[in-house]
């Protein structure tokens, strides 16, 4: 039985720095957010105690971040090491993975040595792995730096690197000590990873919260602008949703597949284009359009719901029509499309199974026919 989701409350006005819990038993932990909170020595209390620390990181956030966090930390810890990745999807591979072990051992790393997730989704999806596997297990902290990753993939365990036939195809679940959500460094965040981090934020409108959905279009502007107290209220609710659905269903066996509306389409975006080529928000949000477009044909959506949050992606600056793949000879684009997502790991037994927006409800998953699929590609596709 799925329990009910606390009602939308939001004063955008308050700055003050938020918490969100997510219950998991055991594993449970907290998600802080807030402007600052770095300093906040508050922020850093309770994590697991160690004789080392080791920072991940990469080339682009390291040099703005790594110090900052090192002092930080540096009284809980009486070594900190540091470990820089290069930056980019591209290099969320198994190659790179080893750069993180490697680390880990040439410091005589233990049981108790703790990781520090520094950066966007693929360091934090790269360092948790690699903290669920290390010794069969350490902990981890994720301290993200991207609107995404603190909306979306630092959250609910979810850990792994990609494989050149699909993304995300080797991991494990592991959950996270905290997570830190200062959304201080959003001053540094280029625009046009910021507008990817959007759509993660905006895809729980649609899954989950109508009623958010709606704040968010209110609010349009302030998110344009990175308001303070906007976007503390929407990095809230976002963490609450994601908290909600993760607390229930913690490894994806039912409801969490709700977050991965428009995913199917979007990981085929990245994947043909070759990874790093589209942002991950960026194919979400061209694939959110499409997965609207099959709510729509599917009787599930009205029409001008989906062209709403068509136009309201497109406001803060994201692709709502998906590219062209490159392919050979003279296959189709509906084809392409098709064969990436049979390789989507939420693909069972080669029968794609896609998160659809039902109107007024928490979304569903189901399946389509290959003809209605082709056909809602083909009329989302440039040409």
């Amino acid at each position: 039985m799925t329990s009910a989701l606390t009602p939308f409350q939001s004063n955008h006005f308050d700055t003050t720095p938020q918490s969100v819990h997510i219950e998991l038993g055991a594993r449970s932990y907290d998600i802080r957010i807030g402007h600052g909170i770095w300093a906040d020595p508050q922020t850093w209390q309770g994590l697991p105690k160690a004789a080392m620390a080791l920072i991940v990181t990469n080339d682009t956030v390291g040099p703005l971040y790594e110090a900052q966090l090192r002092d930080a930390i540096q009284s809980h810890y009486p070594r900190v090491e540091t470990v820089v990745l290069p930056d980019g999807e591209a290099h969320k591979d198994w190659q790179h993975l080893q750069l993180i072990f490697d680390a880990l051992l040439t410091h005589h790393a233990d049981r108790k040595t703790v990781l520090f997730a520094l950066g966007g989704g693929v360091v934090g999806d790269m360092a948790g792995f690699a903290a669920a596997t290390y010794m069969r297990g350490v902990p981890f902290v994720q301290v993200p730096t991207t609107l995404l990753a603190q909306v979306d993939s630092s959250v609910g365990g979810k850990t792994g690197v990609n494989h050149p036939a699909g993304k995300n195809m080797i991991g494990a679940f592991y959950q996270p000590s905290r997570v830190i959500c200062d959304l201080s460094v959003f001053e540094t965040l280029p625009d046009r990873e910021y507008a990817a981090g959007l759509a993660e934020v905006l895809k729980y409108g649609p899954i989950a919260d109508v009623a958010f959905l709606d704040w968010l279009e209110a609010n349009v502007l302030g998110l344009q602008q990175r308001d303070p107290g906007v976007l503390v209220q929407a990095v809230r609710r976002s963490c609450e949703i994601k908290a909600w659905v993760v607390a229930q269903d913690e490894r994806e066996g039912g409801l969490r597949a709700i977050l991965n509306f428009g995913h199917t389409f979007g990981h085929a975006i990245e994947a043909g284009m070759g990874y790093g080529e589209w942002l991950h928000g960026e194919g979400v949000a061209a694939g959110m359009v499409m997965a609207s477009e099959l709510s729509v044909r599917l009787g599930l959506l009205p029409a001008e719901q989906a062209a709403r949050f068509k136009s309201l992606l497109q406001s803060v600056g994201l692709p709502v029509i998906g590219p062209r793949l490159p392919t050979s000879g003279d296959t189709q684009q509906a084809q392409v499309y098709l064969d990436l997502m049979r390789v989507d790991k939420k693909a069972e037994a080669g029968e794609i199974r896609f998160v659809v927006w039902r109107d007024q409800q928490v979304a569903g998953v189901q399946t389509a026919s290959d003809e209605l699929v082709a056909d809602v590609i083909h009329a989302c596709l440039s040409h």
